[in-house]
């Protein structure tokens, strides 16, 4: 408990607490956002220290309601936490996620607006983080795509890719609970690199491919694995934390070189980098747009490193009470209860 207390007061602003912790956290200052700019693997117990240099919000892209209210905002947030600006009401950019890709939105002349917009504090907003996407019209995961994960489940490393689908229905935030639904006794993790689409595609060349990206994000795809995933194993409600922003490409240099850890309640599970994968971002695009066409929103899972419960010895499983923080290097972090289904 003490671990989870301090995993609270390192990491979470007061916005990020349930409502009846908030009056008695005002003194959390400490903000989620402050993992975007990670460039060296971190303990989930290691304090993050706030940086002293004011920079302006960049293109890493939120979803959140203010306090009080039920309209839907979008926002940017700075590389080091601090500043936001509401992209909703002060520009030509929709409200949410899914319209604003399709508007094809200029980054360059976003970012050279910035400094004209109203910047806040981040920590003097009041308000509640949403998924940064959550309507794709599809959501496409890999199975098997990285060596360690293979060596682990002791089968041969594939010669072509293997996919599975999930449904909107399962998408959460990047603090939400994560609901351990009573017909699923072996409920197993994954953090995973997500590639949100950008521009329509099909038959696209792995050349062309990330120039067909919108940006990139955490998640953690949650399965049930005593569950048929065409039944429900991979889709169950609250089974797709994904989070806490989605981060233009254009502050992704290179996809193919990013660290990925999974903590659970503060143990290291995972620790695995992109660079392992066996099939890179941009051929896993080219190959989905030979099948079908690839829409913007369309979001892809890039698979998972060793280290999933069910390949443990003994197996280890998730279970109500347990913490699942996920993190990926420069993208951030999530943090996520697993909790019984009627709570």
């Amino acid at each position: 408990m003490s671990a989870v207390m301090h995993i609270l007061r390192t990491y979470f602003p007061k916005w990020c607490l349930p409502r009846p912790d908030r009056q008695s956290q005002k003194h959390l200052q400490h903000h989620i956002f402050r993992q975007l700019q990670t460039n060296h693997p971190t303990t989930a117990l290691v304090e993050i220290k706030p940086s002293t240099e004011q920079v302006f919000p960049k293109c890493r892209f939120m979803q959140y309601r203010r306090a009080n209210e039920h309209l839907k905002r979008l926002g940017m947030v700075s590389e080091d936490g601090n500043k936001m600006v509401e992209l909703s009401s002060i520009t030509c950019a929709a409200p949410n996620m899914m319209d604003f890709i399709h508007q094809k939105y200029s980054m360059d002349n976003l970012q050279d607006s910035v400094e004209f917009m109203t910047i806040e504090d981040v920590e003097d907003v009041d308000l509640s983080l949403l998924p940064p996407i959550d309507s794709p019209g599809k959501i496409i995961g890999i199975d098997c795509n990285y060596v360690d994960n293979c060596d682990e489940q002791h089968i041969s490393i594939p010669r072509e890719p293997s996919f599975h689908v999930k449904f909107a229905t399962s998408i959460t935030g990047a603090l939400d609970n994560i609901k351990a639904h009573s017909l699923a006794k072996h409920i197993d993790y994954g953090c995973q690199l997500a590639v949100v689409m950008g521009k329509k595609c099909r038959e696209v060349t792995p050349k062309e491919a990330l120039n067909h990206v919108f940006g990139f994000m955490v998640v953690q795809d949650i399965v049930a694995r005593d569950w048929n995933a065409l039944l429900g194993g991979h889709s169950m409600d609250t089974f797709l934390p994904l989070g806490p922003t989605i981060v233009h490409r254009c502050h992704v240099p290179d996809v193919n070189n990013l660290w990925i850890k999974t903590f659970i309640n503060g143990e290291e599970r995972q620790s695995g980098n992109t660079r392992n994968m066996i099939f890179k971002v941009d051929f896993l695009i080219h190959r989905l747009s030979q099948y079908l066409t690839l829409c913007p929103g369309d979001i892809i899972l890039t698979g998972t490193p060793a280290g999933a419960g069910a390949y443990r010895q003994p197996s280890c499983f998730l279970k109500p009470g347990d913490l699942i923080e996920s993190e990926i290097q420069n993208l951030g972090r999530m943090c996520n209860k697993v909790v019984n289904p009627y709570s």
